[in-house]
């Protein structure tokens, strides 16, 4: 009897050590594999081969890691560098005018044939002259040049007798380049002769293109082979700002902004000595499109010029003129006249529906010369202003 006993205490002991073995297997095969090992995104990346340079096109934009705390068993965020942008070799200043005269004449021309299809008549009597003078004010040309050059052809024209096609025009063309003007020095001065940089500033309303008008004229300088830092002093937008970089870095020139709504005066003071520390040639500022008829802003504008010519002078003083605005620019450019001294009047928009006249009647005003102007929306469509080429385009072949 004691030994059937030992023998079930026996097997009660082994079945229950073989469950154990059971349960612990299943249980092993239940649990997760470990999870990998998270990359090590500090350690430094590994020397590159002396020939892995050479194998990576140069055109190629550079893949980095970009160190940032990654989730257990995520790759790393690799990041496309943009490749640098490219540098553009703007088109050559020299003949520019005469190269876009044709597209000059396409809207300017009614004012040169309008004045020869009158002057052609075989009688010019009073009622002619007055639409002279009606065509001569339309386009813009101002009422005391229109009074002097209809004297002028009435005179002649009388003394000419007969009248040719070919001596209307060469009579016409003599006395728009009078009212022109063919004497005035219309270089924008960019290279003073006792030190480096020249520096220029750009002033104009609101909408007349005058942060373009800085980036194309940056392009007519390096055309020029000139070094060029641009000053975005226009803070009060911030496209301006990068608008202005936009232009800079489609022609290698360095551009110095601040934060928006800050001090443009400010700006335009390190810029002038950004370009002093980096021997460049020419510094120029782009200044807020300012409403003529706000006190205070005029008046900052003021200062802005002050504080650069902390520095030194100021070369060039350039106001940018809408054509399109006609009379009205006119008063735009009293105002401004009366802040800061103005050395040059550059007219955008002379293309489409301009008037040529406006010429005239500016320089008229102010007193000082057109030394460029606009002629589309082309990058290269800011031209020196030559006279005579402007004057052909008015009257035609």
């Amino acid at each position: 009897m004691e030994t059937v006993i030992l023998a079930v205490v026996i097997a009660v002991v082994v079945l229950g050590a073989l469950g154990g073995l059971v349960i612990g297997s299943r249980r092993k095969k239940s649990l997760p594999p470990p999870p990998p090992a998270a990359p090590d995104i500090t350690a430094p990346p590994a020397e590159p081969h002396v020939g892995d340079e050479a194998e990576t096109p140069r055109d190629e934009p550079r893949r980095t890691i970009e160190e940032v705390d990654l989730p257990d068993g995520s790759a790393p965020v690799v990041v496309e560098e943009p490749p640098a942008p490219e540098i553009e070799i703007p088109e050559p200043t020299a003949g520019r005018l005469v190269r876009l005269r044709a597209r000059l004449s396409r809207s300017q021309n009614a004012l040169g044939k309008g004045l020869l299809t009158l002057l052609s008549r075989e009688h010019l009597d009073d009622d002619t002259w007055e639409e002279i003078e009606d065509t001569l004010l339309t386009a813009d040309v101002g009422v005391q040049p229109t009074t002097e050059l209809v004297e002028r052809l009435r005179e002649r024209v009388k003394v000419l007798g007969t009248r040719t096609p070919v001596e209307l025009r060469g009579l016409l063309r003599e006395e728009l380049l009078n009212l022109v003007g063919t004497d005035a020095d219309r270089v924008v001065k960019t290279e003073p002769a006792d030190r480096k940089p020249g520096i220029v500033m750009v002033v104009g309303v609101n909408g007349t293109g005058k942060t373009t008008t800085t980036g194309k004229l940056a392009r007519v300088l390096v055309a020029d082979g000139r070094t060029v830092v641009l000053g975005a002093a226009d803070t009060f937008r911030a496209a301006a700002a990068d608008q202005l970089q936009t232009w800079g870095e489609r022609v290698g020139a360095y551009t110095v902004r601040g934060p928006e709504a800050g001090d443009p005066a400010s700006v335009a003071f390190d810029a002038v000595k950004e370009g002093k520390e980096m021997g460049v040639d020419v510094v120029l500022i782009d200044t807020a499109g300012r409403l003529h008829t706000k006190t205070g802003l005029m008046d900052e504008l003021g200062k802005v010029k002050r504080v650069v010519e902390k520095h030194a002078p100021l070369d060039e003083v350039l106001l940018v003129l809408d054509a399109t605005t006609g009379q009205n620019g006119l008063v735009q450019a009293r105002v401004f006249a009366e802040v800061v001294d103005i050395t040059g009047i550059v007219l955008t928009k002379l293309d489409g529906t301009a008037k040529g006249g406006i010429v005239i009647a500016v320089q008229r005003e102010l007193g000082v010369p057109v030394k460029l102007i606009g002629l589309g929306e082309g990058a290269d469509d800011l031209a020196p202003f030559e006279p005579e080429a402007f004057v052909d385009a008015l009257i035609g072949d």
